[in-house]
């Protein structure tokens, strides 16, 4: 059963100017080792990394609802690949906890970018009753 649904939409020209200005601090409060691994690894880092933050706030939107949900920090959820190549998120600490809160068993998640900007949606699901 779905129990919650969220959707974000980053321009990667926003994450270059953050690049630019904010350097390495932004990246290490923003990413995990492995995303930043990731996202150097590719010709277009921003992309990827407009992608992952498109990715945590559509599951924040999705987790959100009390205050404990809204001190959910940046590195507690993690966007992985499986083998495949298709995109999932991992929840540490406090996503964690909020998601066990919420009865949640699977988080599903879908990446998009055009040349301009990247967006995610995130859909939280529970097992039918």
């Amino acid at each position: 059963m779905i129990i919650a649904v969220g959707i974000d939409m980053v321009e990667i020209a926003r994450v270059e100017r953050m690049l630019a200005s904010k350097g390495d601090h932004a990246l290490r409060k923003l990413f995990t080792e492995a995303e930043r691994a990731y996202a150097s690894s590719r010709p277009r880092p921003a992309l990827h990394l407009a992608a992952r933050v498109a990715a945590k706030e559509a599951t924040y939107k999705a987790l959100r609802g009390t205050a404990a949900a809204r001190a959910i920090g940046w590195r507690e959820l993690e966007v992985v690949l499986a083998e495949d190549g298709s995109p999932s998120i991992l929840l540490h600490g406090g996503a964690s906890k909020r998601a066990i809160e919420l009865g949640v068993t699977r988080v599903h998640l879908s990446l998009t970018h055009t040349t301009s900007s990247a967006a995610a949606i995130a859909v939280l699901e529970s097992p039918c009753d």
